[in-house]
């Protein structure tokens, strides 16, 4: 018995320090959230006049430009994948992972190839795991993503999205035309609310809407742009912008969603840690109890043995 309760006041002790633990995690991550969903709303407004922006030169110039003409007859697509690179979140990096294998699935339906680039160390494990094979990766910043990163992610998309496989080549032009892409597709996690996230796909490039158009009245004059240089000009400018600002965009609502569910993890690990040490302690009383109980018992049952010895001898 007092072994048993030993155990039981050791599973006490250490449940105590795992809910140290997660109890601390769930205030970081509180802490921090807050701070994420003001970065992503501070970001929201940039991103959506760039893309009123680029859509309105998109829409008003008769230019063909490479970032936004649909490709005849696209072969391959590119995707990327925005996860943690962190684990106890909850079912975060699983859900963008899910959704992402229903895209990959979708475009190979489609007759398409995937090229996957990667952001966390999540997916990264994930594809390595299963030995697949992915173009590139990114880590190291998915819980406070800088603008810096979406640069470097978007010029490198934005790089293979350009490359022409058909188009003849200098002898020093080491572009290798097996990566050009005719396509490229985000899967993230939108930030709906501290209880909600969900895993989303937007088609990046070629540039599909115009956020905000409406068709216009029958007697409304339709605005009238002037581009300079040229609108040509104007839109190698806008365009590399405007993917940097939507995938920075897709990864401040990615951070935002992964400290929201993390924070959920480790609430519900608390409470569970908690349960279990009342649990525990009910039982250690108990057996502490019954052990007591036993004693008593032995002391006066040995009490009576020996006064009926001792009245016998007499």
């Amino acid at each position: 018995m007092a072994a048993s309760v030993r155990e039981l006041r050791a599973k006490i002790r250490s449940t105590q320090a795992t809910k140290k633990i997660t109890r601390a995690m769930e205030l970081i991550a509180a802490s921090r959230i807050i701070k994420a969903q003001q970065r992503a709303a501070a970001a929201a407004p940039y991103a959506r006049e760039l893309t009123r922006a680029v859509s309105a030169v998109a829409t008003f110039s008769n230019v063909d430009h490479p970032l936004t003409k649909e490709k005849d007859n696209p072969a391959k697509a590119a995707v990327l994948v925005i996860s943690s690179d962190r684990g106890l979140a909850g079912a975060y990096s699983s859900s963008v992972l899910k959704e992402a294998e229903r895209l990959v699935e979708k475009l190979h339906g489609e007759g398409k190839a995937v090229d996957l680039y990667l952001t966390g160390r999540k997916s990264e494990a994930y594809y390595n795991f299963r030995s697949r094979p992915f173009v590139q990766s990114w880590t190291g910043f998915s819980d406070k993503p800088e603008y810096a990163n979406a640069r470097e992610i978007g010029n490198e998309l934005v790089r293979v999205f350009n490359i022409d496989p058909d188009a003849p080549r200098d002898a020093d032009d080491n572009t290798d035309p097996a990566m050009a892409v005719d396509e490229l597709h985000v899967v993230f996690t939108r930030f709906k609310s501290m209880l909600s996230q969900e895993p989303e796909v937007i088609r990046l490039l070629p540039l599909e809407v115009v956020e905000g158009a409406e068709a216009p009245e029958q007697d409304e004059a339709l605005p009238l742009y002037e581009f300079e240089p040229s609108a040509h000009d104007v839109l190698d400018a806008l365009l590399p912008k405007y993917v940097h600002s939507r995938i920075y965009y897709c990864l401040l609502q990615a951070s935002a969603s992964e400290l929201a569910a993390r924070q959920k993890a480790m609430k519900s690990a608390t409470d569970n840690a908690e349960d279990l040490i009342q649990k525990y302690t009910r039982t250690a009383n108990q057996a502490r109890q019954a052990g007591i109980t036993q004693e008593i018992s032995e002391i006066v049952g040995g009490a009576n043995a020996l006064a009926d010895a001792t009245a016998g001898s007499e």
